[in-house]
């Protein structure tokens, strides 16, 4: 049986990189999960790749077919923005390992549809001086910089990532991201030992 490896945590501490960093990782064999947003896309984001956007009428269809595995939604600066794992046929367990960026309530969702043995959390960390330094470089290099909702997504991170909320998951091991090597060997030990 397959495993989905869940890459977890705060903004800015490097989930986009390290997926990128596992996923081009041939020996371990993952396939990524792409999943679904209503939010505007981003200036060096791709249709396809860090997420599927999508638009309120086809989250509509993918209701009225019972295809959600998991959805939340954001009160955001620029109005309600969702996030989704969508049933599209894509993950199948029996035949691949699969790789996705997710949050804490997506992660306790997947373990619910799939089975908690089946899900994995890679949760990584940053100090977070650092994480708000990559966040406002991030920010400025955007075409429209919309320094609110970082400061939003900063400050919500703080209650989402609280220990209690990690420790209620089940998240009891963590990965330092403030040296992208070191911690991508970390992680590729642990998984090459849970497959």
């Amino acid at each position: 049986m397959g495993k989905i490896f869940c890459i977890l945590g705060k903004s800015s501490c490097g989930k986009d990189t390290v997926f990128k960093e596992l996923i081009n990782d041939l020996s371990l064999g993952l396939l990524g999960v792409v999943t679904y947003t209503t939010r505007p896309r981003r200036e060096n984001e791709n249709d396809g790749v860090e997420y599927h956007f999508f638009d309120e009428e086809k989250l509509s269809e993918f209701k009225a077919a019972g295809q959600i595995i998991e959805l939340r939604n954001y009160n955001t600066i620029k109005g309600i923005w969702t996030y989704c794992t969508i049933d599209d046929g894509f993950i199948d367990l029996k035949s691949g390992n699969y790789l996705m960026i997710v949050t804490l309530e997506a992660f306790k969702s997947l373990g619910e549809y799939f089975g908690r043995n089946a899900i994995v959390p890679i949760c990584l960390m940053v100090e977070d001086g650092l994480r708000l330094t990559r966040a406002l470089e991030r920010e400025k290099n955007q075409l429209r910089p919309d320094y609110e909702e970082l400061c939003r997504r900063f400050i919500a991170d703080n209650v989402d990532f609280s220990t209690a909320h990690l420790k209620n998951c089940g998240i009891t091991q963590f990965f330092n991201n403030e040296n992208l090597k070191s911690c991508i060997v970390q992680i590729s030990d642990m998984i090459k030992k849970e497959l």
